[in-house]
């Protein structure tokens, strides 16, 4: 089988991109389609790789300010002349999914999200807009809900990478999903000798991530918190901040590793698709403290591997970290440990094999077994 990968775009190495990455270690001859591509700022390894942008890449500033040209990427996407291949992967937050694809060829989404901007967070996104910008978005959206809509039926196949975003794919598209949980580099953590007394925050500096709502509450209760991470709320987060609270800035992932197995419990107060971080902490040994909704229901477990606050407010997380201070979890370090490696990337490449498989058996192109039998022994070589 022919086949092609194919992701909204390559300028920021994040938790979309490395499922990417291992997509095409399963399948390392499919090139990667997308709508454009910084070298600059993605690991040098992808420079190896066979990677086709859209007519976007040659537009001014497209490789930065590339979310400016929303109203042209669904005829990016839809311009890709796809239909050599048999089967199409694609890897989707936003217009990946809308491409077009050979009637008889197989399109498995991996959905990270159906478009965020354009549905249950539309309100948000615009809230601080002024009237006149928010007329002409409203407009605009909803053209590119439409789009969407139609789009998602040009899919044959979703995988949505949580049960939270499998429930989002079925009330905006209608339609069913198979969860397959995003590969976590889980093996990269250890556990450290010993806890130190600290509590640990490693996120974006951004307004979504509700950094705000930690420190609020940290500067209330007096225990010591580490921030690690820098973003555009860096400046005001450090200004309401007490001496509690350390500000780190960006380190190496050596120097993260240490400080998630070194810390006493991992805080995350946002609200994520997924959410890699908490299991990153998880693969240290730290327990988690989050706010319990989004991704986090399907990676912390309540009680044992951290505890869930179910207000996003700074008294309902007041009222979680005094409750771990006083009863921990049940689950040792090493458990926790033990606990993360369902998140794994082994995993992940075994579930997607055998999923991938079992779409092909609906559609009866190949004999059973072929690409799960191709890959395994890809995946057992490491």
């Amino acid at each position: 089988m022919k086949v092609a990968i194919v992701h909204e775009w390559l300028s920021i190495y994040g938790g979309s991109e490395r499922v990417v990455e291992e997509i095409h270690e399963l399948f390392p001859e499919a090139p990667i389609y997308t709508l454009v591509y910084n070298e600059k700022t993605m690991p040098e390894h992808f420079k190896g790789y066979d990677i086709r942008t859209t007519f976007v890449q040659k537009l001014p500033f497209a490789k930065t300010k590339y979310p400016n040209y929303l109203p042209l990427m669904p005829r990016a996407f839809e311009e890709l002349d796809l239909t050599e291949y048999d089967l199409v992967i694609s890897s989707s937050t936003a217009c990946a999914k809308g491409v077009i694809t050979r009637s008889d060829a197989i399109h498995i989404c991996y959905c990270h999200t159906p478009m965020r901007y354009a549905w249950e967070f539309y309100y948000e996104y615009t809230r601080e807009m002024n009237a006149i910008k928010k007329m002409v978005i409203a407009g605009f959206m909803h053209k590119i809900r439409i789009w969407d809509r139609l789009a998602a039926d040009r899919v044959d196949y979703f995988i949505a990478n949580s049960n939270y975003i499998g429930g989002r794919i079925k009330k905006y598209y209608r339609r069913e999903s198979q969860v397959i949980f995003p590969p976590v580099n889980t093996h990269l953590y250890q556990l450290a000798p010993e806890k130190k007394d600290f509590y640990l925050i490693v996120s974006r500096l951004v307004t979504y991530k509700k950094v705000d709502l930690a420190i609020e509450a940290f500067n209330k209760l007096g225990l010591p918190l580490v921030i690690i991470g820098g973003g555009s709320e860096e400046k005001k987060l450090k200004a309401m901040a007490k001496e509690n609270i350390t500000f780190l800035g960006r380190l190496s992932d050596e120097e993260i590793a240490r400080y998630y197995a070194e810390s006493k419990a991992f805080i995350f107060p946002g609200e994520e698709d997924f959410g890699i971080t908490p299991v990153e902490a998880q693969a240290s040994g730290t327990p988690v403290i989050a706010y319990g909704r989004g991704g986090v229901l399907d990676t912390v477990r309540d009680g044992k591997t951290g505890v869930l606050f179910k207000e996003q407010t700074v008294e309902s997380l007041c009222e979680a970290i005094n409750q771990f201070e006083v009863q921990g979890v049940e689950y040792s370090p090493q458990e926790i440990k033990v606990y993360s490696e369902a998140f794994s990337v082994r995993r992940f490449k075994e579930e997607l094999v055998t999923y991938i498989d079992e779409c092909i058996q609906k559609e009866q192109l190949e004999p059973k077994g072929t690409v799960r039998q191709q890959t395994y022994n890809m995946i057992k070589e490491g």
